[in-house]
């Protein structure tokens, strides 16, 4: 048998020569080619209307994201009926445009932030709450922001040194929220994020200053609003730190600023009533504040009487030696720098021996603080009834 021949036959080559091996495997290795040759021409041509597929898309795809930032969501018109939005104070023109849209007046943060940045009255946007209404066109929007008359929350200034209860008034005066709602707050302060080293009491941790009042915000809102203003300056001044390293609890520290509030004819006296206040407590000697008396009397009066010295109360502080057990008034930074830097002396006594000019004069002295008393009481006869 011929070494190369097939045991098996072909039966389509019978009778035929046979051709020798290495031509049969170039003729079969030419036919792999011409596969490989088409299989690589239909892959190429899948490839390429793949990515014409994918280019082609992406062009869609890209011409709607361009035309989407060019001319992003926006109402059209005036908008219809009402929302009160408030805008704080320091927010941005997005910041704005991200509340505007959450509370729907605005379809989109962009379309709004592009109006803003091309109006040059923008910046003026003052904080505070604002009427306005649902699905506006941001045009419309920024036009509501600018208009005073838009303005919906009612604007109270806190004056330093006032007490909760003349607070509460205040507030009732401006939102007519009955008083009575805003002690029930304080009756119940769990949940207002008070200090834990306030005791649960209101007093002293109302912080003065201007606020924005919601329109329709209820007493115990309100009454957050400030205890969360007051948290929010004791973080930035570093209040508690502050009082540690002058040996003071915060809660002594803000006593301490009280009393300094509630005495101080100017900002410039301060330093030198909270100098008074350490001065006589280290010396053993009674405060003899006619301020704290009147803070357990709930009165306000030049005009203390003997029998009013007799109130029994841990706030008089003619009874009692030593600091009262808490604030008397809600005092401002002022006082409270003060209380933490007092200006150094000897005094022991200070008198406001001119009211009407808030002059308060300042003695080291027993003989000295009757000299100052008895120009205090020229002054009472020149002005009576005070």
């Amino acid at each position: 048998m011929d070494l190369f021949s097939d045991p098996y036959g072909d039966p389509y080559d019978e009778g035929q020569p046979q051709e020798p091996p290495s031509r049969r495997d170039r003729r079969r290795a030419r036919k792999r080619q011409r596969r490989r040759r088409r299989s690589g021409r239909a892959a190429f041509l899948f490839a390429l209307a793949f990515i014409v597929a994918v280019f082609g898309t992406a062009g869609v795809f890209g011409a709607a994201i361009l035309d989407n930032r060019l001319h992003p969501p926006d109402y059209s018109g005036s908008g219809s009926g009402n929302v009160t939005v408030q805008v704080k104070d320091g927010a941005s023109g997005a910041v704005i445009g991200a509340t505007l849209q959450e509370h729907h007046v605005v379809k989109s943060t962009r379309a709004f932030v592009k109006v803003y940045n091309g109006e040059s009255r923008a910046s003026s946007i003052q904080p505070g709450f604002y009427q306005m209404r649902r699905e506006m066109s941001s045009k419309a929007a920024m036009a509501l922001l600018l208009d005073p008359k838009s303005r919906a929350g009612n604007q109270i200034t806190i004056p330093e040194g006032k007490r909760a209860i003349e607070i509460f008034e205040l507030l009732s005066k401006k939102t007519g929220i009955p008083v009575r709602d805003f002690q029930a707050v304080a009756k119940n302060t769990k949940g207002l994020g008070l200090p834990s080293y306030s005791g649960g009491k209101l007093e002293g941790f109302l912080y003065p200053g201007r606020y924005d009042l919601d329109p329709n915000g209820s007493a115990r809102k309100i009454v957050q609003q400030m205890v969360d203003a007051f948290n929010k300056e004791a973080s930035s001044s570093d209040l508690e730190n502050k009082a540690k390293k002058a040996g003071l609890s915060p809660l002594r520290l803000l006593t301490v600023a009280s009393l300094a509030q509630a005495e101080g004819g100017k900002p410039s006296d301060l330093p030198k009533i909270s100098r008074v206040i350490y001065n006589r407590v280290k010396s053993g000697m009674a405060l003899q504040f006619d301020t704290t008396v009147l803070y357990a009397l709930n009165k306000r009066t030049l005009d203390v009487r003997n029998k009013d010295l007799e109130v029994d109360s841990p706030y008089n502080t003619y009874k009692h030696k030593g600091l009262p057990p808490g604030p008397i008034c809600n005092p401002g930074p002022d006082a409270i720098e003060a209380a933490l830097s007092p200006k150094s002396g000897e005094w022991l006594y200070f008198v406001a021996t001119d009211p009407t000019h808030k002059i308060t004069e300042f003695a080291v002295t027993d003989a000295q603080r009757q000299r100052l008393e008895q120009k205090f009481r020229d002054w009472q006869a020149k002005h009576p009834g005070n």
